[in-house]
């Protein structure tokens, strides 16, 4: 089923790579820069089909071919309500991280803008992606760019920032393929929608999702998987940071909400005292560290940490505020923290620091910088008006519904991060001036470059309505399925027999 006549979802995924390849015949640094800007803008061009996304809970723009028949691999892609949205905005990253990275970046140009096009490619795969092994490999895909883009463009300790991001995610990986192979051996398939209407029994539904929520835990990263996080945005250049923020991290948040609900939804249930404890400890931590910060890329990181805690709480409260809520942080978190991302390379690209104490009494010289500065902060801990203000208070409204006592241990989280958002806004604009007489205010590209996600913090934050009709289908399906299959697989045994006696039901057949 093509819904436009042609595949939308392979032209999106297949053009950035393709285009790649074009690198190679160009010599000239601006000439790539040029080039790659012009990718980025034609890829916008190429999503604007995905404009006549029709407002139900059902895949669109499906395509599905065999790809391996012998095995029931299938190249299957599509996108809902849960997925389009990160889909746009990983479109919508690229560009912003081209123009960030036009000065930012002085060795192996061609190099660079080949690992952002490649990222962007496998993102997008994974995204849309409706067969495991297919998922799998686009998981798999993105993490040679990245690792690229911290090993050669990062900072002094970029080696050791590159290994501990690879190991971490590898190590993930390794138990998300397991999970994926128990799939196929028990339900016969790789088709993810046709694995969402089967009921597993609960003893496989237990390890499976523990191996599957450890993977997306990972990449999210919760608390205590988070260390990986702030050492890779620290060494990565600004396109790494912002492309690590706005969607590597959402990769997890996605699988939780795409696999783990609807595959292994009594798991899902029996984990999520865990999973919600877990989440209000990585907001508290995440802002208590964030609060201590004196490198100005190092507290966002942390800051980042918090958010999405946000978000796997919204996703494990179960509830259609909660849900909405976390969907909205996923979008917003990218929004807001990939400016401020940008906006640290901008100032740092003038002080070849990023302490805050070396980059204070910006307010008098660089005027423009701190009005963006100041509007990203206030959407960043959900001042009223923002698009951050729509994504906590849901998760808030969520959270209480579900228990007075969650949503009293979260309030804490808010407070921490409008308290070191505030700490280093004040730092930055009123401190005592080091040498910023000297450093000139934005120019034109990063006024760009800045106006744009400005321009959705408000429109978000002000006009909430086509994104709620956008994901309420989906999310209604979503959390429906979840009610009516939840009990479905719980046996009268104790769940929690032995290793050896869970691991034997592993492969039974599903119920």
């Amino acid at each position: 089923m093509l819904d436009f006549g042609y595949p939308v979802l392979t032209i999106l995924i297949a053009f950035p790579l393709i285009a790649a390849c074009g690198l190679f015949f160009l010599r000239a640094p601006q000439v790539v820069r040029y080039y790659t800007m012009a990718v980025s803008l034609i890829e916008c061009l190429l999503a604007v089909p995905l404009m006549g996304f029709k407002l139900n809970a059902d895949f669109q723009f499906v395509e599905k071919l065999d790809w391996v028949h012998q095995w029931g691999l299938q190249y299957y892609l599509g996108v809902d309500g849960i997925s389009i949205l990160m889909v746009l905005l990983t479109i919508a990253v690229l560009p912003l991280c081209v123009m960030c990275s036009w000065t930012y970046i002085g060795k192996r140009e061609k190099e660079f803008h080949f690992c952002l096009l490649f990222m962007t490619s496998a993102v997008l795969g994974v995204f849309c992606a409706l067969d495991l092994v297919l998922f799998y490999v686009f998981w798999e895909a993105m993490l040679i760019p990245m690792y690229l883009l911290i090993a050669v463009w990062g900072g002094d300790d970029r080696k050791y920032a590159s290994l501990k991001f690879f190991l971490y995610t590898l190590a993930g990986s390794t138990l998300l393929l397991a999970a994926i192979v128990a799939f196929r051996i028990t339900g016969g398939t790789f088709s993810i929608p046709d694995l969402m209407q089967m009921n597993f029994s609960f003893r496989f539904q237990f390890w499976a999702f523990l191996a599957m929520a450890l993977a997306f835990a990972i990449k999210v990263p919760m608390f205590p998987f988070h260390t990986w996080l702030p050492a890779a945005h620290v060494q990565a250049p600004s396109a790494g940071s912002v492309i690590l923020a706005a969607v590597l991290l959402k990769m997890g948040t996605y699988g939780f909400l795409r696999f783990c609900l609807p595959l292994t939804p009594a798991a899902s249930h029996y984990f999520a005292p865990m999973m919600i404890a877990i989440s209000i400890v990585s907001i508290l931590y995440g802002g208590a560290i964030a609060l201590g910060q004196s490198d100005i890329k190092k507290l966002v990181a942390y800051s980042s940490v918090g958010h999405m805690g946000f978000v796997t709480l919204g996703i494990f409260l179960f509830n259609q505020r909660g849900v909405e809520g976390a969907l909205f942080q996923m979008l917003n978190h990218g929004i807001v923290t990939g400016a401020l991302f940008m906006m640290i390379g901008a100032v740092y690209e003038r002080s070849h620091s990023r302490e805050i104490s070396k980059n204070m009494g910006l307010g008098k010289y660089m005027p423009g910088f701190m009005f963006f500065w100041g509007f990203m902060a206030l959407a960043s801990f959900g001042f009223p008006g923002t698009n951050g203000f729509v994504g906590e208070i849901l998760v808030f409204i969520g959270a209480f519904k579900q228990s007075l006592i969650v949503g009293a241990l979260i309030v804490p989280g808010a407070l921490l991060a409008a308290a070191y958002m505030f700490r280093v806004s004040l730092k930055m604009a009123w401190g005592k001036p080091s040498s910023a007489s000297t450093w000139r205010d934005l120019n034109a590209r990063e006024w760009i470059y800045l106006t744009i996600p400005a321009v959705f913090v408000l429109w978000i934050g002000l006009a909430p309505t086509p994104f709620f009709k956008l994901i309420d289908p989906s999310v209604n399906k979503l959390l429906n399925n979840f009610d009516q299959r939840k009990v479905a697989a719980v046996e009268t045994e104790q769940p929690m027999q032995t290793a050896a006696a869970a691991l034997s039901g592993l492969l039974a057949e599903k119920e």
